[in-house]
């Protein structure tokens, strides 16, 4: 807020005020010239208006609310740009990243300043981490087979994975159905753990300068042939030929890179599994433009506790419950 707008806020708001007290204390003299209990001299209806002072309690209550009024104003910011005098503010404000963020908590905890945000944080952990840490202490298959754990595991992915995943972790277009037994980087409880305490970046190039228009739609067609579909067989056999460039990440079976132990999360080619889509214009478009997916690191963000419990969770999902 500038100075002029918050300068603004503050004459109109103590204004108020001062008219609210100024209406109040009127108020509790007597202007109409006739001594109280007495009549006004106005009769409507039958009902004759009588002189009476507002009751003492409503008259005490007004001066309470003017008076807390005045204190949470000079106390808590609001009053414009005014920080307040009790350094209390609801969540470090202007903050862009988590290193930003934790860098303004420690500041805040070393000016005395008192953060609503930060304070329920810490009050969380202290009733909440030793839950965490005792179901860490735990390995993960046992803990895919605990109601308790998968119910706490439930929650964390809600809050943090189902934006991208959605509710009932099926994906969508872009990000990964973790329900079935399709993984880029490997299913295991290991490598879930370290999906989700690391992050992962897709390195799926554009191949449009290297292939060509042509050459983008001969790969298609046999990238799609790969998995049973129906092809221009003349294409697929040029695409089949240019293949050894995608070989390095996918194989040359095209079975992806968890087939053959590889790092790099390419994904199966010969399955019916498509994260940008299986049609002709969508393969087409990814191999003119590239995917760089990315899935963020929480390690920093949930901590090793909740992530393995989280990790539990996942796997439990794309795992025979019978």
């Amino acid at each position: 807020m500038t100075s002029f707008w918050s300068i603004w806020v503050i004459v109109l708001t103590l204004a108020c005020l001062a008219l609210i007290l100024g209406l109040l204390l009127w108020n509790l003299k007597n202007y109409v010239g006739v001594k109280e209990g007495e009549s006004c001299g106005h009769e409507f209806d039958g009902i004759e208006e009588i002189n009476n002072p507002l009751p003492k309690w409503w008259t005490y209550m007004f001066f309470a609310t003017f008076v807390w009024a005045v204190y949470y104003l000079a106390a808590y910011p609001g009053l414009g740009n005014w920080q307040g005098l009790a350094k209390w503010t609801s969540s470090n404000q202007g903050v862009t990243s988590l290193a930003e963020s934790k860098k303004a908590t420690e500041e805040a905890l070393a000016n005395g300043e008192k953060v609503q945000l930060d304070q329920e944080i810490i009050a969380a952990e202290e009733r909440f981490g030793p839950i965490f840490e005792a179901y860490a202490k735990q390995d993960i298959e046992t803990l895919a087979k605990d109601e308790k754990a998968l119910e706490i595991g439930q929650r964390l992915f809600a809050q943090n994975c189902a934006q991208c995943h959605g509710s009932d972790a099926r994906g969508g277009t872009g990000f990964p159905n973790l329900t079935d037994d399709d993984w880029l980087y490997g299913g295991t409880p290991d490598k879930i753990k370290e999906t989700l305490l690391q992050g992962r970046v897709a390195a799926m190039p554009p191949w449009k300068d290297a292939l060509g228009e042509q050459g983008v739609k001969e790969m298609t067609a046999y990238v799609l042939s790969l998995s049973g579909r129906k092809v221009n067989q003349k294409d697929a056999e040029a695409g089949k030929a240019k293949f050894a460039m995608c070989a390095a990440c996918h194989g040359m079976d095209g079975k992806g890179s968890v087939a053959h132990n590889l790092p790099f999360g390419a994904p199966n080619l010969t399955d019916n599994i498509w994260l940008y889509g299986g049609s002709q214009r969508a393969v087409e478009e990814t191999l003119n433009h590239g995917r760089a997916g990315v899935m963020p690191a929480w390690k920093d963000i949930l901590g090793e506790d909740k992530v393995h419990l989280l990790t539990a969770y996942v796997y439990s999902l794309s795992q025979n419950k019978q």
